[in-house]
């Protein structure tokens, strides 16, 4: 039976892609948001995952306003890295399980969830910016299978922070009862608080952030107190990524247990953090 092993929180800011790129981890801007993905560096070549479902959302470059599903999970042999305008150098592909992303998208539609399901799918910033910044050695990311799931928080309606949520729970179902013997992690991107336009361009919250992630451990139900309108007022219209975050939780049932946080103000006009979680039970 495949396991969940634990979930990681992160953010997807395209800069650090960048400071990837020209080795900026111990520049004192970056350092300090590097270092806290030295636990979690650790941890997952201790666990040494098969698999990886990674939360994120696309920025025009697989899907664009016209086109825009709710949630989408890919079913690719592998996906293709493209760059959609951030100056990053385009990776090699990403190999994908397609019987594993068939299984989800099966036992999600049986679920009641409407799944878009892609045989094709491009992948940007916000999917290779996690898997450079969880496996720095691109020989690690070639070993492990990947799993994209993208969720609409780009065009208005966005799913609730408890539709994401129970999004979480359900794919937490779906890989337990995938019979191939797996280990499985899953990440959920995006966030923290951030606005990239408007008259508050630059806004970051940084109490809101701090409670947010104390909570998201034993009290995730806390963020669905605020609607979308809300969270993008308390977070700003970009930060209402934190609900991918849900997902990454949800999937990781009751019995859940932190290892390591981080968070760090600003990295490129945005609120940067990382979470660590093992499923204990």
């Amino acid at each position: 039976m495949a396991r969940l092993l634990g979930g990681i929180g992160s953010s997807h800011v395209p800069a650090i892609g960048n400071a990837i790129e020209q080795n900026l981890q111990q520049d004192p801007y970056w350092k300090p948001f590097f270092a806290g993905y030295e636990p979690v560096w650790d941890w997952l070549e201790e666990k040494k995952p098969d698999v990886a479902i990674l939360v994120y959302n696309d920025h025009g470059l697989n899907f664009f306003l016209d086109k825009m599903p709710t949630f989408a999970i890919g079913a690719a042999s592998e996906y293709q890295n493209s760059d959609e305008g951030w100056g990053l150098k385009p990776l090699e592909p990403f190999p994908g399980h397609p019987p594993l992303s068939w299984h989800l998208i099966n036992s999600l539609v049986n679920d009641e969830f409407d799944i878009t399901s892609c045989q094709e799918m491009l992948v940007d910033h916000g999917f290779t910016v996690p898997m450079s910044l969880m496996w720095p050695d691109r020989k690690l990311t070639d070993q492990i299978k990947v799993i994209p799931v993208c969720v609409n928080v780009v065009q208005s309606p966005f799913p609730t922070a408890n539709r994401c949520l129970r999004l979480g729970e359900a794919i937490g179902r779906a890989v337990e009862s995938y019979g191939e013997d797996l280990d499985v992690v899953i990440l959920g991107t995006g966030g923290l608080s951030h606005q990239l336009d408007g008259e508050r361009a630059g806004f970051t919250n940084r109490a809101f952030d701090t409670e947010f992630l104390e909570k998201l451990t034993n009290e995730p139900e806390w963020l669905l107190q605020y609607s979308n309108h809300q969270l993008a007022e308390l977070a700003g219209p970009q930060g209402v990524e934190m609900i991918m975050w849900l997902i990454m939780r949800g999937a990781l049932g009751k019995e859940v247990k932190e290892l390591s946080r981080n968070y760090h103000i600003p990295i490129s006009n945005t609120a940067a953090g990382v979470i660590l979680l093992e499923k204990t039970a």
